[in-house]
């Protein structure tokens, strides 16, 4: 697998790089809801989402946020999510038009993203040092209608208008989005510069690779406090991106994540761990469940490295980015955000993905795509479709039908964007946020909010035009015609004059989406970013920014039926044992193709798993349904959901469901791990809905952290009724068998062996051949670490 998607990025970014690889509280303000008191009767576990990590020892009031069946509580007319980012450079002091907190649709919105904070060299989340100059937290617009400064706040700028409004519509959250294209491994200072200091990169992982726990635990005590002082209701990470393909994000980044790539997954999952368990006992204490959510990528290759996404667990819900799938990083034109393949990708068929056997001809740039990868580790309600409110483009395109799946190569690449070779992006007025490459020059993208698109597809000169730099008398040349394709579920414009193509985002296409996000039940939808919505301005006779795209949304999920809380489709058991499973060995992104990690069970019952017990679990139809295991377990797919040659039009089911079975002579005794060779051919999320069956029962997996689940012991542990399992264990093993006259002492999963030390075990005698700590020697089989020397 090459790299079809590789460079998936911007526009997230303050002054976004848009040609690079593929962005103490307030009393009553932080959540729509009142305050959970400490005495309240209900059952805070009942109202956690299926599958959402519980911090041990955490009194989470859950109910603030969520109902009984584990669904967000948004209002009666809000039945799926609004999220719309809310971005803090559009001030309007260059003289651009201005997006502000009074410009957003608050009726029509749930959530609201502001970016970007960052995190600083001391590894604390920061948006700069207060001052006027500041537009989170200092910045004024006297004399701006709906932008007055509420006085009762101790910080001005952007955070007083948003936790004035919230006053108004106290139904809307507030998240804290940090990162960002541009802030991921670095921060934009006063002037506007980026200073490198390293970001999440430096903070989540060591030089070394291994987890930075100091700068993780530093960030995570620093979030919680911000969230407090500003008034939001959660955190949103926007780390782009920690995966062990080499050379993604920013190119400026690359030096410092390509050095540390064999650890940027442990990281991250620690970063999100971490943060979880911090916010929850804020929570806890503050009576109010904290959100913690990410803009995680859709690109197939980004996700190749990302091991699985075993961070899922930790959050209240996933925004995928399900766009940027093409753009001038390359010469593929093609949809920036479309919903659905239909088997002509030209940067896929370039690469073989059609053709290669093993791919189940799986197109992978598209927002269905994406979902069901997600979808694989979380209930459809945890995961929320992306949206573009901006386009990409290209100059100069051969071939294609008006253009798409035709191609544009550049001559050269800017500067700065780490490239060798690019697309031909548009540029001048079919790039209105022209930003610069590092020589100072323009960056040719195609790249414009929705309100410009829409003018220049009605032949309108925007008196805006000026402000961004354009000679009085400038206006468009050529005719751009709106093109759209009903299997792809993307619009374009196609001027044939110029040989441009506009990848847009319209009123057709995001009712199409919604009817998609109802039909399969997610959360709802993000935008990036509000202030590319647009509306018709009669009174000026052109487009300015609106809130038509938001409107279309809201109408189509007002009446709309709840969301999907349950993660499994089929019925799971009410019983669960304390066994854990995790994903181990992924080699590096670019070498991992298969993907063939190892599934790692560790069983912390009181029970010996017998041999032939089978394991069943689902992973999702973003990968094909031919998964095996390299472990001569006979591992097999037993069901599959999709069973197409292709995905043209959408993936028709989540889930393969997966048998594998212990071998007769490998039992797992309590205290004991075995390992799974797993192979599939296109990247998924962490497989999950997890089952044990043997001696006539059949089981659910504490680890798997299903709702409503009771975590019981066969070998004599008393049954734990929880909703919140957590894959810790119940109890301590009962004994440890020590073979009768052995003479060599008994092993003990906490020692570590040499080689040659021997132990007894199970009426045997075992000779380490190399070091080794916690794998039982009776299941390490005849290539392991353990030498059988018989009977004692």
């Amino acid at each position: 697998m090459r790299p079809p998607g590789s460079r998936p990025v911007g526009p997230r970014a303050r002054r976004s790089t848009v040609l690079a690889s593929a962005g103490t509280a307030l009393a009553g303000l932080l959540v729509g809801t009142l305050p959970v008191s400490a005495s309240h009767a209900e059952d805070q576990s009942a109202c956690r989402p299926d599958g959402l990590y519980s911090t041990p020892g955490a009194a989470v009031p859950y109910c603030s946020v969520y109902d009984t069946a584990g669904r967000e509580k948004m209002g009666a007319d809000h039945q799926r999510r609004v999220i719309g980012y809310f971005t803090g450079w559009r001030t309007g002091k260059d003289g651009t038009p201005a997006y502000l907190a009074s410009d957003i649709p608050w009726d029509k919105v749930t959530h609201l993203n502001y970016a970007f904070a960052h995190v600083g060299p001391d590894d604390r989340i920061s948006v700069g040092a207060d001052g006027p100059g500041n537009p989170a937290t200092g910045m004024t617009w006297p004399g701006v209608p709906g932008a007055e400064m509420d006085p009762g706040l101790p910080y001005q700028g952007h955070f007083n208008l948003l936790t004035a409004y919230k006053k108004r519509h106290p139904q809307v959250k507030t998240l804290i989005s940090v990162g960002g294209w541009a802030e991921t491994g670095g921060y934009i200072d006063e002037n506007g510069k980026r200073v490198d200091s390293g970001g999440f990169y430096k903070t989540a992982t060591n030089a070394d690779g291994s987890v930075n726990q100091s700068g993780i635990d530093t960030f995570a005590d620093s979030a919680v406090a911000f969230v407090r002082k500003y008034g939001f209701n959660g955190v949103d990470i926007d780390y782009e991106y920690p995966t062990s393909m080499k050379d993604a994000g920013h190119p400026k980044d690359w030096v410092l994540a390509n050095a540390r790539r064999g650890g940027l997954n442990k990281g991250y999952a620690a970063l999100t761990k971490t943060l979880r368990e911090r916010l929850d006992r804020a929570g806890a204490a503050d009576g109010r469940h904290y959100l913690l959510s990410v803009a995680a990528p859709s690109s197939g290759y980004l996700l190749r490295g990302m091991e699985t996404y075993q961070s899922a667990r930790y959050l209240d819900y996933v925004n995928v980015m399900s766009y940027d799938l093409h753009g001038a990083w390359n010469e593929f034109v093609g949809p920036n955000a479309a919903l659905f393949d239909d088997g002509k990708d030209a940067e896929l068929a370039k690469w073989g993905v059609y053709s290669a056997a093993q791919y189940g001809g799986i197109g992978y740039l598209n927002g269905d795509w994406a979902q069901h990868y997600f979808r694989g580790a979380l209930p459809a309600g945890r995961v929320n479709l992306g949206l573009p409110s901006y386009t990409r483009g290209w100059k100069n395109v051969a071939g294609g039908t008006d253009g798409l799946w035709g191609t544009a190569k550049a001559a050269s690449c800017p500067a700065g964007s780490g490239l060798a070779t690019c697309g031909d992006g548009a540029v001048g007025i079919d790039n209105l946020w022209h930003d610069k490459d590092d020589d100072g020059k323009e960056s040719p993208a195609g790249s414009n909010p929705m309100w410009h698109a829409k003018n220049l597809e009605k032949g309108i000169a925007g008196d805006y035009l000026g402000a961004y730099g354009f000679p009085a008398g400038t206006g468009p040349t050529g005719s751009y015609t709106r093109k759209y394709d009903a299997t792809l579920t993307a619009p374009w414009l196609w001027n044939a004059d110029k040989k441009v193509f506009l990848s847009t985002e319209d009123e057709e296409s995001v009712k199409a989406k919604a009817r998609y996000v109802v039909d399969k039940g997610l959360g709802g939808t993000m935008m990036w970013e509000l202030a590319g919505d647009y509306d018709w301005n009669a009174a000026k006779g052109q487009y300015t920014a609106g809130s038509t795209l938001t409107r279309t949304l809201y109408d189509a999920f007002k009446a709309a039926p709840a969301y999907g809380a349950r993660r499994a489709t089929t019925d799971m058991p009410s019983e669960a044992l304390d066994l854990g499973v995790s994903f181990t060995n992924f080699p590096l992104g670019d070498s991992n193709y298969p993907i063939n990690p190892k599934i790692h069970i560790v069983n912390d019952t009181r029970t010996t798993i017998p041999g032939g017990a089978e394991f069943q679990f689902d992973y999702a139809t973003s990968a094909p349904g031919n998964a095996k295991d390299q472990s001569g377990w006979g591992l097999k797919v037993v069901r599959s959901d999709h069973t197409a040659p292709n995905n043209i039009g959408g993936l028709k089911g989540d889930y393969h469901r997966v048998s594998v079975k212990l071998p007769a002579q490998q039992p797992l005794a309590p205290g004991a791990s075995t390992d799974i060779d797993f192979v599939y051919y296109l990247p998924t999320s962490t497989p999950s809905n997890w089952t044990v069956s043997f001696g006539g029962r059949t089981y659910a997996l504490a680890g798997d952290l299903a709702r409503g689940t009771t975590v019981v012991d066969p070998g004599g542990a008393t049954p734990t009724p929880t909703s919140t399992p957590t894959g810790t264990p119940t109890g301590t093993p009962t004994g440890t068998p020590t073979g009768g006259t052995c003479v060599a002492p008994s092993w003990d999963k906490a020692v570590a062996y040499g080689g040659g030390a021997t132990v007894s075990w199970k009426s045997r005698s075992w000779k380490a051949k190399w070091w080794t700590r916690g794998e039982e020697p009776s299941t390490t089989g005849e290539w392991g670490v353990w030498q059988d020397l018989g009977a004692c």
